[in-house]
């Protein structure tokens, strides 16, 4: 566990959090008629002044948040604000009176205000102020309390049922380390003029609140708090791209997902077959590539990436795996399957229960693209026919699987079938809030593939992922079972003359594997991000325009899911991200 000193954190966050408010003053703006910053809702370009300085706006959908995006102060504000400058009405003296403050702090208020922080077993406790992620601790009316996740101003109190933010641990005794961020507030207010004391203070005291909180149970390691986070491990991958189920493990994606999707099964003549047999059972691993170093034999009964992941949930209990059928080459059979749902279903289960493999699988998951709509092929199978299948499905392989779903995200896709129906039946949802945009569109205009909110100028009005999570929220589908998509990839043009989004293009930017798509992990480096629009990052680079998703936009997209009350997320895929497995990690640590 770290060693924890009250002295050393209100030094280093504090006084150095009121030193970096005050070297950001630097710049002046002039905050006449500038409106006071307060959680509201707030579009792009917006002005407000907060805690001393102004700030305008860049998204929207983050600006309406509040908490962690509250200009200048909550700890994700700049993925929504840009800093505008110290308000010219600021008072210059208020640097040198809080530098004097600090040293008095230093040495005063800290020493008569650690003792109170060492309660409930060294916990601190809660307050309104601080934010708290999965796995941190608190204290509150003699209870010892660990947040799930994501957390500010819910108190655990009243916030530890079942789908609470906190979970209660137990009696223990009390403890207080907002005295010391009260006792800091004091002394500034006291010391620096009024008008610049109470901003400062605030900010102050939930940086030290936070970061004593960070400290004390940093150390903690925490389980999934309930949020779902999965992967789809692409069967083709094994080839070209050289990505087995062993870079699961090493790559560091196993240790955050709680579910596998492998992908895909073919379904024909109304039936579930196998898509690849080399791939998925035939194909002998050697030691280097085998996740548990042992190589296949020419014997075995089961080899391929079946064993591998058998493997795999030897090394990881808890992973579940789900075969996915379909997607959007193998869609075209789902017609014909949904004329006869029980024969289909009978098919599926004889599949995924082989003895061979019945021990790898832990259910279905359909990817039908799309029920009732056109993706490569059309369907006319009717608005029923999606929840037919899905019931079939349910009712043939039991409570006790897990049957799953991914769903296209347009709203006419949506309001093709009867998702709604369906969703008693599925264990979760995902719609695909992906591929909105790209080269599919070869002149244009360039948009980002996976904009988490609209955004001016966003080519058609809808195609963003908040709004097709807020209709299947309206069609009564619970919040809980719905995962929001995000990609491990871009979608580029080339041809680009304009910087920002809605400009010009010839065609696709060249892959690696396909026109008009490459992997984060190699996006990052080829093309870095120079902007954000609409939640998401996008790049400009030579030509070539590119929009994909960071670990800092990333970041957001997780806050959305706490904040939407949504089941977790999942993402396509496995191989796109980097060997350190950069962008999972993000979504990981944030649903802990």
């Amino acid at each position: 566990m770290k060693s924890f000193n009250v002295l050393t954190r209100l030094s280093t966050v504090g006084l150095l959090a009121t030193a970096g408010l005050f070297a950001v003053q630097a710049q002046a703006y002039n905050c006449t008629g500038v409106n006071n910053y307060q959680q509201g809702t707030y579009a792009t370009g917006a002005v407000v002044q907060n805690a001393g300085s102004a700030y305008s706006c860049t998204v929207g959908g983050w600006c309406t948040v509040g908490g962690p995006y509250e200009p200048g102060v909550g700890w994700a504000w700049t993925n929504a604000w840009s800093s505008l400058g110290a308000c010219s009405a600021t008072n210059s003296s208020a640097a040198s009176s809080v530098a004097s403050v600090a040293s008095s702090v230093k040495s005063s208020v800290v020493a008569s205000s650690v003792a109170s922080v060492a309660g409930c077993n060294g916990v601190a406790a809660w307050t309104s102020s601080a934010i708290y992620t999965g796995g941190n601790k608190a204290s509150r009316n003699g209870s010892l309390y660990e947040a799930k996740w994501w957390t500010q101003g819910q108190d655990p109190v009243t916030n530890s049922t079942a789908d609470g933010v906190w979970a209660n641990k137990g009696a223990c005794g009390t403890s207080s380390v907002s005295s010391v961020a009260s006792s800091v507030a004091s002394s500034l207010k006291s010391s620096v003029a009024s008008s610049v004391a109470n901003s400062v203070a605030s900010s102050i005291a939930s940086s030290v609140a936070s970061s004593i909180t960070s400290s004390r149970s940093s150390s903690s390691v925490a389980s999934v708090g309930g949020k779902r986070v999965v992967g789809y491990f692409a069967q083709w991958g094994t080839y070209a791209r050289n990505y087995h189920v062993k870079n699961i493990a090493t790559s560091g994606s196993a240790a955050q997902l709680t579910h596998i999707l492998y992908a895909f099964g073919n379904v024909q003549n109304g039936q579930c077959v196998i898509g690849d047999a080399y791939a998925d059972y035939e194909r002998a691993y050697d030691a280097n590539l085998s996740v548990d170093g042992v190589a296949d034999t020419w014997d075995q009964p089961l080899r391929g990436s079946f064993n591998q992941l058998r493997k795999l949930k030897k090394a990881y209990p808890n992973i579940k795996v789900i075969w996915s059928f379909g997607g959007w080459t193998w869609s075209g059979g789902f017609g014909q399957a949904a004329a006869n749902p029980t024969a289909f279903a009978n098919s599926c289960y004889n599949l995924v229960e082989d003895p061979r493999w019945a021990d790898v699988f832990d259910g279905i998951d359909i990817d039908w693209e799309y029920p009732n709509d056109c993706g490569l092929t059309c369907d006319t199978s009717g608005f029923s026919a999606y929840k037919n299948v899905i019931q079939a499905l349910r009712t043939r392989f039991g409570a006790s699987a897990l049957v799953t779903s991914a769903i296209g995200a347009a709203p006419s896709k949506i309001n093709a079938a009867d998702y709604a129906g369906a969703a008693q039946y599925l264990d979760f949802i995902m719609p695909m809030t992906y591929d909105y945009f790209g080269a599919f569109a070869p002149k244009g205009p360039t948009a980002p593939h996976s904009a988490l909110y609209g955004y001016s100028g966003i080519p058609t009005a809808e195609f963003y992922s908040d709004s097709a999570v807020q209709l299947l929220k309206a069609k009564g589908i619970p919040a809980n079972k719905i995962l929001l998509g995000v990609g491990f990839y871009g979608r580029g043009w080339s041809g680009v003359t304009q910087a920002a989004p809605g400009g010009a293009a010839t065609g696709a930017a060249a892959g690696s594997y396909e026109a008009g798509i490459e992997d984060y992990k190699v996006l990052k480096n080829t093309c870095p991000a120079t902007g954000t629009v609409g939640g998401t990052a996008y790049a400009f680079c030579g030509g070539n325009w590119w929009s994909y998703d960071t670990p800092q936009t990333m970041v957001g997209k997780m806050d959305y899911v706490h904040q939407q009350s949504l089941g977790g997320t999942f993402f396509w895929e496995l191989s796109g991200d980097t060997n350190s497995g950069e962008l999972i990690k993000v979504i990981g640590d944030s649903m802990r």
